[in-house]
């Protein structure tokens, strides 16, 4: 499935480049087990369990994307594996890729 292969992709991007993430285990979910303050939740993390989800349905069902493409959603599925790594570690998204995202 094309969404498992994106977060499979930024997955390793992410563990190769941080020592941080080499044995962390990255998952697909389907929902989250519950909701929280923010609402339904797009991942979790766990830093005991070495552990980050990524919830497939809140992502397709609840996000709408600008554009209906394969390039879009493969960006959006990295992205939020992107964010889900930085809250893991405790920095920002972009320090994650340095020169990923200039312009």
């Amino acid at each position: 499935d094309e969404f498992d292969l994106h977060v499979g992709t930024a997955a390793e991007f992410l563990r190769s480049a941080w020592d941080e993430l080499r044995d962390v285990s990255f998952e697909v979910g389907a929902m989250p087990p519950a909701s929280d303050a923010d609402g339904i939740p797009r991942w979790t993390t766990d830093t005991t369990a070495r552990r980050i989800v990524i919830y497939r349905l809140p992502m397709e069902r609840l996000d709408g994307l600008l554009r209906e493409d394969d390039l879009h959603r493969r960006t959006f599925v990295e992205g939020t594996v992107f964010r889900a790594a930085a809250e893991y570690l405790g920095r920002e998204p972009w320090d994650l890729g340095p020169g990923r995202y200039r312009l």
